[in-house]
């Protein structure tokens, strides 16, 4: 016996919290080491503690959601690791802005005060993301859930950090990095974001120091001029091959410097002389330790010139460049200035021009590292899906840099570093040092740098599972099965991960790297607060529910490509939850008097029965399948297909005369009737349910099922003894004529309802005696009644439409099913229309001054208006010549 009905309206407000706090409550999410049971599992790319669900989020965790979801059911042991990442710079900032409005700062404070308002901060606002993620219905297992900073993930960085420092992979150096003048700290590549400005090109004079002439070079940042050390030529560059080793003289300081070949140099770039300062250009760092150039510093930490260059000293980097260029002029220095457009990279944070500096910090030897990362990708062992990311990932590693990883701020990671005042000792320990081991001194004091947040989220998939103790959750667990993100941090925190799995996890931290696109706007633009084209998925999931944004997320998708955000589609997804709510309120009422002890034997399946418990394996199959291959914008398609299209346009359609029969000998009918539709949405709903679980499970519980959840009921197999390739032709051959007559009544504007014989000539004799033993299909879907047959030879009807599909000739006799004269009047109304808009539009392309005035796509547009207008009067000419003949 079915149970209650739903609603008559779809309103997912009304039921959506209330099953994500069931499934909670029963601990469905969670999962413990179990011995011999197979494992699936997912950690969650932790998002930043201050961070609110974006467009990007939602994407990211429904992909993750579907996949635990669908091996959940499958009978995995799925374990999906949420957390949070403490993201030091984004975290510092929000707490240093409120320290501002309280007319305070960190310094006033002190570390300690400050580290425990961040503390404190963090527990007051660091769980909102958290929240918003279970309103997307993301089935984490919230239990276990991780902070970067927790006692665990700390204990799993420090010795991280220890362990590669004894293996000679870390070590302090003096080196170019990212700087930010506004948080006063290196950055990772991953935290500046380059945007295209238009900018300047200026050409300056170096005059060579014999007086024998200058060499003219181009620069997009003149105030770096004072750190230059040298003019660099490509060694292949005719122009300059008898310059090298001459010196100029460097304008406003007046210092020499040599003209030396290197063949980073670009021939066609400015004048193919550049100017080379290795303390503020990380390509120019690089030339400058292959030819020995001194490193000279002249911006300081906070984007100020620095002293000792006169007038300049103290100024703004930018305000000193806009003296700088007026003095260069009046000297005979500068020879031109052009506009010019080039990347400049900014910090994600704030948003202020990034500088790169020479400053002493903490890297990680890359090389030793990467070999190994690159391997696990070329053998097989992880892939990308899509595979192209591959090669992405492999050149990055190639060419890879080592990694700075220390930070100046005050949250996070401290590094374990201590200096002796008394010998200059340092030491790396995994222990807080209070004693100098070389000279038994107690003036120590820690490091104060912080680490990369990139690095303790490298060991996110080890970390998490309790390494480096020997847990029961590292055991089944690692490696995890797939990692879900998106292709712009492949390098910064995918590279990582899988370098850190491989030292220290002794194995893949996971098998696939599944890579997702950005969502942007409708114009294909990313979404940006400074654009103001932000989505909030927290207000779409409000006005229309979580399922709803889940399924337009997820359909259209192809693994790796952007989407772009329409409306449009977030309506289309809300109408298929409408229609599967709808259809199901319906089958719900005339399930009723449902049999549960019933079942059909196979001479009370119906074609239209047997059709679609056909087609519903073979979508299931096909679901998994695509599933099996991360497609799972298709899977999601293929669904929505079978739902819409064949499950509530046809097979309810069919059934509804079975299920209204009172007539006693119908009854076995009526009951194999609800059997299948039952049957059907049941499968169905369960298929379904990865994508959209609020509305799957607000149905399920309502029609015959057993279980608690359906999150936990067994992912549905096909059934090999269902398919039936027969049924499936009949039916299709069935569909398309019944859609043709469909489309042939919609033409002639038949009334809705209005019966008509319909006459049909079969080239396949084999469909005559299935087409006359369903002919209440006719009758049902498109008002053919009665259904005839037109024998071979017989003479074709007169006064019919006509038309072939499926190796069927469609007749549809026209006399008395519609008006003539009427539909004669309005054509004849029509055709008097577009014979003034073809005289009007000819007249218009005859005129010369407009074809000659108005652009050419005006000009083509109205041309194409023309031919449209006398292809549609020729269409009604003839169709009035049909009407005449009746």
């Amino acid at each position: 016996m079915a149970k209650d009905n739903i609603p008559k309206v779809y309103e997912p407000q009304s039921f959506e919290k209330r099953w994500y706090e069931f499934w909670e409550k029963n601990d469905l999410f969670h999962a413990e080491p179990e011995e011999g049971k197979k494992p699936f599992s997912i950690v969650i790319p932790p998002p930043n503690v201050t961070g609110q669900l974006h467009m990007g989020h939602a994407l990211d965790n429904t992909l993750q959601d579907i996949l635990i979801r669908w091996r959940r059911m499958q009978g995995y042991n799925t374990l999906w690791m949420p957390g949070c990442d403490h993201a030091g710079i984004a975290t510092q900032a929000k707490v240093e802005a409120a320290l501002r409005a309280e007319g305070t700062n960190r310094y006033e404070l002190g570390r300690e005060k400050f580290t425990e308002r961040v503390w404190q901060w963090k527990e007051e606002y660091g769980s909102r993301i958290m929240y918003q993620l279970r309103t997307l219905g993301s089935s984490c297992d919230w239990a276990r859930e991780r902070f970067t900073m927790d006692e665990g993930c700390s204990h799993a960085v420090r010795e991280v950090f220890v362990s590669l420092y004894e293996k000679g992979l870390i070590y302090q150096g003096t080196r170019i990095t990212n700087w930010c003048p506004s948080c006063n700290t290196a950055l990772s590549d991953i935290e500046v974001e380059h945007e295209t400005e238009a900018g300047h090109l200026w050409h300056l004079r170096y005059a060579f120091e014999d007086g024998s002439g200058y060499v003219e070079i181009a620069t997009t940042r003149p105030e770096t001029m004072f750190g230059d050390t040298g003019i660099a030529v490509h060694p292949d560059d005719a122009r300059y091959k008898d310059l090298i080793g001459k010196n100029v003289i460097l304008p406003i300081v007046n210092r020499p410097i040599p003209i030396f070949a290197d063949e980073y140099v670009d021939p066609s770039f400015g004048t193919g002389a550049v100017k080379v300062t290795p303390a503020h250009d990380p390509n120019d760092f690089e030339m400058g330790l292959r030819h020995d150039l001194p490193q000279v510093r002249v911006i300081e930490n906070d984007g100020t010139m620095s002293k000792g260059l006169g007038k300049y000293a103290g100024l703004d980097r930018y305000e000193c460049r806009k003296m700088l260029v007026k003095d260069l002029e009046e000297a005979g220095v500068l020879v031109s200035t052009e506009e010019h457009e080039h990347a400049v990279g900014h910090c994600s944070r704030c948003h202020t021009t990034v500088e790169p500096l020479v400053s002493k910090q903490w890297f990680v030897k890359m090389e030793s590292l990467a070999k190994p990362a690159i391997e696990a990708v070329q053998d097989g062992r992880i892939k990308f899906v899509p595979e192209r990311f591959t090669k992405i990932y492999v050149n990055w590693l190639e060419n890879i840099r080592d990694w700075c990883i220390s930070r100046q701020l005050w949250w996070g990671h401290r590094i374990p570093a201590w200096y002796c005042t008394d010998c200059k000792e340092t030491i790396v320990s995994r222990e807080d040092v209070e004693t100098c081991p070389k000279c038994g001194g107690h003036h120590l004091h820690q490091d104060e740098d912080v680490l990369d947040t990139w690095f303790s989220s490298g060991l996110w998939p080890f970390e998490t599972m309790g390494w480096p103790e020997e847990t029961p959750e590292l055991k089944q667990f690692y490696p995890t099965s797939v990692l879900v993100t998106g292709y712009d941090i492949i390098f910064f925190w995918v590279a990582r991960m899988v370098m850190m799995g491989l030292e220290f996890g002794k194995d893949i931290p996971f098998h696939h790297v599944f890579i997702h696109g950005l969502v942007r706007d409708s114009e294909g633009r990313k979404m940006s607060k400074s654009l103001g084209n932000g989505i909030d998925p927290v207000e779409v999931i409000d006005k229309y529910g979580a399922d709803t944004l889940r399924f337009m997320l997820i359909t259209g998708n192809t693994p790796g490509n952007d989407m772009r955000f329409y409306w449009e589609r977030v309506e289309a997804a809300r109408n298929f939850a409408n229609k599967l709510w709808n259809a199901s309120r319906f089958m719900l009422m005339n399930l009723e008097d449902f049999d549960a002890g019933f079942t059909p034997t196979a001479e009370d399946y119906t074609l239209a029965d047997r059709w679609i418990l056909s087609r519903c394996q073979k979508t299931a199959a096909g679901v998994t399948q695509n599933l099996e291959k991360f497609e799972l914008g298709e899977a999601g398609r293929m669904i929505y297909e079978f739902i819409w299209s064949e499950f509530c346009d046809w097979y309810i359609e069919l059934a509804k005369a079975r299920l209204y029969d009172k007539d006693a000998a119908g009854e076995r009918s009526k009951k194999t009737a609800q059997y299948v539709l039952s049957y059907v949405l049941e499968r169905t709903l369960r298929l379904l349910h990865p994508f959209m679980p609020f509305l799957t499970e607000e149905i399920w519980q309502r029609v015959p099922h057993e279980g608690r959840s359906i999150m936990v009921a067994p992912w549905p197999e096909a059934d090999e003894s269902l398919v039936d390739e027969t049924a499936e032709r009949e039916m299709a051959s069935i569909m398309e004529v019944i859609v043709r007559i469909r489309n042939m009544r919609a033409e002639v504007e038949a009334a809705p309802g209005k019966r008509s014989e319909v006459i049909l000539h079969f080239a396949d004799k084999a469909l005559a005696p299935v087409f006359a033993a369903h002919a209440a299909y006719f009758a049902a879907l498109s008002w053919a009644e009665p259904l005839t047959v037109l024998e071979d030879g017989a003479a074709k009807p007169e006064n019919a439409m006509a038309a072939i599909v499926a190796g069927v000739e469609i007749y549809l006799p026209l006399r008395g099913l519609i008006d003539v004269e009427k539909e004669k009047a309005r054509l004849e109304k029509e055709l008097a229309n577009l014979v003034g808009e073809e005289k009007r539009l000819g007249g218009k392309l005859a005129n010369e001054g407009f074809v000659k005035k108005a652009p050419p796509a005006v000009v083509e547009k109205e041309r194409e208006k023309l031919e449209a207008a006398r292809e549609k009067k020729k269409a009604v000419e003839e169709r009035l010549a049909y009407l005449a003949k009746l």
